[in-house]
């Protein structure tokens, strides 16, 4: 019996990778594509979605290193004569928090030209950028640009808004040289998290051809239900002992858990940081959100009010880039992996959506906790507590924990925040569960405040602040709020809840069945 490879947790080296014999989900053929059909190109992708291991792949194939492909789609596919000098330069590898944007940049062309025993004359980073490319290119032939997180300086600054554009500029300048040194260049590939910054940081580059929607490269990065199954079968053995599950239970709960990146809206791929975590320790956990705490994020959300996420309906000019002075959630969302395509509709529309339970799960913890003004997550056994408070219909457990989550909140944000706050919380608090809840819904007669849905119940949710739980009932009597349900054969249960201001929680509530 083969042994299993080891599984490559944090590596991107392509070269390390192969010659250490580890576990490698062959994307050559879709490289192949990209390096033989065109010449400039872009994309964005989350963090630790494969990107730079990509561009290492590339790097390799134009190296000529054709003994680390052995047994790979490419291997007979390519001309291995066909070497060119590389540039790669990872951005996140810069010292710019250190010294400076402009002296990094510096550094790392002059690590290059070391490589290849050349002398850079020139003293500012643009000019030694364009005197590397060209002494490059006279010596070894044309060179191969790979550009690593090229945004990096500008997303560690967001909270910085006169240094991210100081970075910006000097961003800027820097790619300039690009347009004037295709002479010299064989193929071009810049990645990144966010496209915010593409125009104005490469507006001289009209010809640069943009992957992120493009349905080529909807698998380059992340792994296909097919690979997964392909690839990994030989770890799902331990993981199914461990788990006590069966083959179709685990492939069902990993694609739940890890599965639904898409940026085509059809082609659907598994985080490849996750899936490979999980198959080190066999845990459901939340591997690729841990590494990331999203506090930039959560300053956004609260200060757009943005908090329902789920569903959406956006225009194609959402993804488009903007300025980093008026930037926007929802596309920084969708860029950074907290959202995703789950359905391209007519007239340029798209449906945004979490793309999975650990993302989902992840993020409404820390929203929620934002709202709450704690500085740790919600607590696991009050989840727990409310799952089984719904699943028993036990509404007086379930207001119970509602005033426990509003006793922790300062009265005067409480206050401040007003309607919309207290209801987001809550949505949110009921969405976390997992149950279907849905918020302000749209009825023949008005917005229903809340929806939320068990195996045996539906509950028509109405929420007041300062007035009473008898005008809340009566106004889903009065707008008919439930009537829309009364086919449906679970039991129709009338909540009416009143919010006070004063002391920031539940004043009353009441219930009523819907005969």
């Amino acid at each position: 019996m083969n042994k299993r490879p080891e599984l490559p947790i944090g590596l991107q080296s392509f070269s390390e990778l192969r010659t250490r014999n580890m576990l490698y989900v062959d994307k050559t053929p879709q490289i192949h594509r990209l390096i033989s059909t065109g010449k400039y190109y872009f994309l964005s992708r989350p963090r630790r979605f494969g990107k730079s291991l990509t561009l290492s792949t590339i790097d390799a194939v134009y190296e000529g290193k054709r003994e680390l492909f052995s047994g790979l789609w490419i291997e007979d596919q390519w001309d291995w004569n066909n070497v060119h000098p590389v540039v790669q330069l990872s951005i996140n590898k810069l010292d710019y928090q250190g010294k400076g944007l402009e002296v990094a940049l510096q550094e790392g062309l002059q690590y290059h030209a070391n490589r290849y025993q050349l002398a850079l004359l020139s003293n500012t980073a643009k000019s030694q950028f364009a005197e590397l490319l060209e002494k490059l290119a006279t010596q070894y032939g044309k060179v191969v640009l790979l550009i690593d997180e090229y945004d990096k300086p500008l997303i560690d600054y967001l909270d910085d808004i006169p240094l991210a554009k100081a970075n910006q500029q000097v961003m800027k300048t820097f790619y300039s040289v690009i347009k004037d040194s295709d002479p010299y260049l064989e193929f071009l590939l810049i990645t990144g998290v966010s496209k915010f910054s593409k125009v104005s940081i490469f507006s001289d580059l009209n010809h640069l051809k943009d992957l992120t929607f493009d349905r080529h490269a909807a698998a380059l990065t992340g792994y296909t239900q097919a690979e997964l199954e392909h690839y990994f079968t030989p770890y799902m053995p331990e993981a199914e002992d461990y788990q006590g599950m069966t083959r179709p239970e685990l492939l069902d709960k990993l694609r739940e858990w890890y599965n639904g990146y898409s940026w085509d809206g059809r082609t659907r791929v598994y985080n490849p940081f996750s899936i490979l975590n999980f198959f080190s320790d066999g845990q459901f956990r939340n591997y690729w959100f841990e590494t990331g705490t999203p506090t930039f994020l959560l300053k956004l959300l609260r200060e757009q009010n943005l908090y329902k996420l789920d569903n959406l309906t956006v225009h194609e000019r959402t993804f488009a880039s903007y300025d980093i002075e008026y930037l926007q959630a929802l596309p920084i969302l969708f860029q950074t992996g907290y959202l995703t395509i789950k359905a391209q509709q007519s007239f340029g529309l798209y449906t945004l959506d979490y793309p999975n339970s650990e993302v989902r799960e992840s993020l409404l913890d820390y929203i929620i906790s934002d709202l709450r003004c704690l500085n740790t997550p919600m607590s696991s056994p009050m989840v727990v507590e409310l799952h089984q408070a719904f699943a028993a219909n036990d509404l007086e457990r379930v207001i119970k924990l509602v005033k426990s989550i509003f006793k922790t909140i300062p009265s005067h944000i409480f206050i401040a925040k007003a309607e919309h706050y207290y209801h987001s919380l809550i949505y949110l608090v009921f969405f976390y569960l997992g149950q279907y809840t849905d918020s302000e819904v749209n009825t023949n007669d008005g917005r229903l405040d809340c929806l939320v849905k068990t195996p045996t119940h539906i509950y028509v949710i109405e929420f007041k602040l300062d007035k009473s739980a008898d005008k809340a009932m009566q106004q889903i009597k009065d707008k008919g709020y439930a009537e829309k349900y009364r086919a449906d054969s679970r039991s129709k249960v009338l909540v009416g809840i009143n919010f006070s201001s004063e002391t920031t929680t539940v004043k009353e509530w009441k219930t009523e069945v819907l005969v």
